[in-house]
């Protein structure tokens, strides 16, 4: 019978990842950006969004909600910046996962973005979940997306991450087919290459445990010393195996947040006075992969 999942990936032997300078490790930093592209009656929406906030288990409501609308913001205004001046001032590389209406409400936000070098890959055109928008609709906001990113950036976007995926988003990204790799899986370690949709799509996949998002999680981190404890010990693990990945989430509305921010900026300056990480942008790692572990 036909298999619609693959539950055995690179199984016992995984490939050489051959990171670059013999790095142990490649870790991959991303900022989500998404504020003002979220639930909110000011967007059209239903109602006002209820998800990944300091309000946890938050309800929608079908009028404004103030409080949830400020505390998107604070990502914008001042968690972003933190951020920023995180990575700049040590001179890494960062990806964003840049949901296109949130650039289009900050434009010092994208030239931040683009003098400092970063990747801007595409999270969609708008932050909702799309699991069950029809097929036709998410077909055009993904060409929305990609059209409304080049106009803000310069270039279109080659990274892709919905996040809040449908079932058919992995076939339309592959449809659309101008994107160098795909980041809406959780199921490696390393990149791999994904045939059911056709041709090969590279997927670079992403983190959910190693992500801010756990600190406003029912389940999640309560403080930055667990936050930074965790990522610690998933890339001493990861350190200690060699030739894997670790994407790191972060968000300006959450890590951005001060405490956060400085148990980041601890594990970040642990993993460069190592000297076993090769800390990239997601499409330097995609392409790294296509060349050494071509499909």
């Amino acid at each position: 019978m036909s298999q619609a999942r693959d539950l055995v990936g690179y199984g016992r032997t995984i490939p050489d990842a051959k990171w670059p300078g013999g790095a142990r490790v490649a870790v991959q930093f991303v900022i989500n950006y998404e504020e003002g592209a979220e639930n909110c009656v000011v967007n059209g929406d239903a109602g006002s969004e209820c998800f990944l906030s300091d309000m946890v288990g938050a309800a929608s409501h079908p009028d404004r909600a103030m409080a949830m609308e400020s505390l998107y913001e604070y990502g914008s205004r001042a968690g972003f910046w933190r951020l920023h001046r995180i990575f700049v001032q040590r001179g890494l590389p960062v990806t964003v996962f840049a949901v296109a209406r949130a650039l289009e409400m900050n434009p010092q936000a994208v030239e931040a973005m683009l003098v400092a070098n970063w990747e801007v890959a595409s999270h969609g055109l708008r932050w909702i979940d799309y699991q069950n928008v029809p097929e036709e609709v998410e077909r055009a906001h993904i060409a929305e997306a990609i059209a409304l990113h080049e106009k803000l950036t310069g270039q279109r976007p080659l990274g892709w991450y919905q996040g809040r995926t449908s079932p058919n988003t992995a076939r339309l990204i592959v449809e659309e087919g101008g994107f160098l790799y795909d980041a809406d899986s959780y199921a490696d370690d390393l990149p791999y290459w994904d045939r059911r949709h056709g041709k090969p799509q590279l997927v670079v996949p992403y983190s959910l445990d190693a992500n801010d998002m756990k600190m406003v999680a029912l389940n999640g981190f309560t403080e930055g010393e667990q936050f930074f404890r965790y990522l610690h010990d998933t890339f001493e693990q990861l350190r200690e195996e060699g030739g894997r990945m670790m994407s790191i989430g972060l968000h300006g509305r959450i890590a951005g947040r001060p405490a956060r921010a400085r148990a980041l900026a601890r594990f970040v300056d642990h993993v460069t006075a190592t000297g076993d990480a090769w800390i990239a942008r997601r499409i330097d790692i995609a392409r790294h992969w296509i060349a050494n572990h071509p499909a």
